[in-house]
């Protein structure tokens, strides 16, 4: 039963600390989700749908759920333009707004990079769904990051997968080239030490090119690759690189089959003006196509889209729309599983949702519950394991729309393992971390 503000002040009073009762009150009544955005800037075209699929799905949860157990979920967002100063600036201004902050997405590998250090001293969860440090899959290191369903080095490896899967097996993979043409910054550089393992161990030649940001002058790289004639391009790109780069592909005669972008350069927007041009330019996804269908949408049409409530009118069913929404589940799940430790219907601490993020569990009966199953995989998080299970599958344009072209992939641990581990060791060593022992906290 809820008590009147009235009831509360008195029971507060009686007890002497009535000046308390503004938090009191706020911290019971609701869930503060802070959200880094990015709807300027070079990257706009990705921020945009992605915001407002986080932000949908949060406004779902209010107004179908009243909150996750009754508790509503407030947001904000914070401009960052992709720009790691500006996310530092956000990270501070919020992580200790309206009761804590429940977790930070900095969707931006900078900014991750930026706050990785400050999570564990102001104890707060990172949350960076595809992306990230790679080696925080390693959750005895990395207590307070979670790259959730997979990151650039499972990414990476899902490429090369199906690359020889075309070619006919892996050994096929020996004395080919396969070039990275990279966003010259932390996100771009993410895949390298992990393509430099599967060029060791498969035998293909890697050439590496880095972009300038914002990318919008690729002219000498793509004339270096006409020159030095790689059998596949894997691209790292965002925003207006990505364009930019399929019409470079286009002028030089490379074929847009060869050519693999990572998933944030798999989004409409980035193919959807270039039409026939970008037809057989490929991409990887952690979630299926991105279609406006099944319980997901049918409950945000009757809640939200048939109220006029929602922030992508124009975004909506869109890849990056859709991904927006599966992180703000993650998010939400997170609370949820903390709720069901700690106190279902209360307000969570961020130290409370963090221990939440350790322990998801989403099944596929699960997943249809929440009416994801046809987009998402089932996923299970532990101390160890902050990635939980990495699923992907290719897709590719026809010119009009994406099509999935692959079964689902998960990354070979032969090569993804052994880097998460030394990786991690490094970072613990260098950091002075001692990693926790997860079997004595079991």
């Amino acid at each position: 039963m809820k008590l009147s503000f009235k009831s509360i002040t008195a029971a507060l009073a009686v007890s002497g600390v009535l000046a308390t009762v503004p938090l009191q009150v706020q911290a019971a009544e609701e869930q503060f989700v802070p959200l880094f955005t990015y709807r300027t800037g070079s990257f706009a075209p990705l921020g945009i749908p992605w915001a407002d699929g986080k932000i949908d799905y949060l406004k779902l949860i209010n107004e179908r759920d009243g909150g996750v157990n009754g508790v509503k979920l407030a947001f904000e967002e914070c401009e960052t333009a992709y720009a790691t100063d500006r996310g530092v600036e956000c990270y501070e201004r919020l992580k200790n707004a309206k009761g804590g902050a429940s977790g930070f997405d900095p969707q931006s590998t900078g900014i991750t990079f930026a706050v990785s250090d400050k999570a564990p001293v102001d104890k707060v969860a990172i949350e960076t769904v595809g992306y990230g440090l790679s080696q925080s899959a390693n959750g005895s290191v990395f207590k307070w990051n979670f790259p959730l369903l997979g990151t650039y080095w499972t990414a990476a490896d899902v490429m090369i997968q199906d690359i020889a899967k075309k070619l006919g097996g892996e050994d096929k993979l020996k004395g080919k080239k396969i070039a990275l043409v990279y966003h010259d910054s932390p996100y771009g550089k993410e895949p390298i030490p992990l393509l430099k393992a599967r060029a060791e161990a498969n035998g293909f030649e890697l050439q590496l090119y880095p972009v300038t940001a914002p990318g919008v002058e690729q002219k000498s790289t793509w004339l270096q690759i006409r020159q030095k004639r790689p059998d596949y391009v894997l691209l790292w790109s965002a925003g207006i690189m990505t364009p930019t780069a399929i019409r470079e592909a286009q002028s030089t005669g490379y074929g847009r089959d060869k050519i693999y972008g990572i998933w944030w350069a798999g989004s409409e927007g980035d193919v959807k003006d270039l039409g026939q041009v970008a037809k057989g330019y490929n991409a990887i996804t952690i979630h299926n196509t991105g279609e406006s269908k099944g319980k997901i949408y049918d409950d945000l049409k009757a809640h939200l889209y048939d109220k006029g409530l929602e922030s992508g009118k124009d975004t909506k069913g869109s890849l990056a729309y859709n991904r927006g929404m599966v992180i703000s589940m993650l998010q939400v799940e997170a609370i949820r599983a903390a709720q069901e430790k700690f106190g279902k219907g209360q307000h969570m601490t961020p130290e409370q949702v963090r221990w939440g993020f350790e322990n998801l569990n989403l099944t596929e009966d699960r997943l249809r519950e929440l009416g994801f199953d046809e987009m998402l995989r089932p996923v299970k998080t532990s101390c160890e394991n902050h990635m939980g299970d990495d699923w992907a599958r290719i897709i590719q344009w026809d010119g009009n729309k994406f099509n999935v072209v692959s079964d689902w992939y998960q990354s070979d641990k032969q090569y993804v393992d052994p880097l998460v581990k030394s990786e991690a060791g490094k970072y613990a060593s260098e950091k002075k971390i001692t990693p926790r022992d997860c079997a004595a906290e079991s």
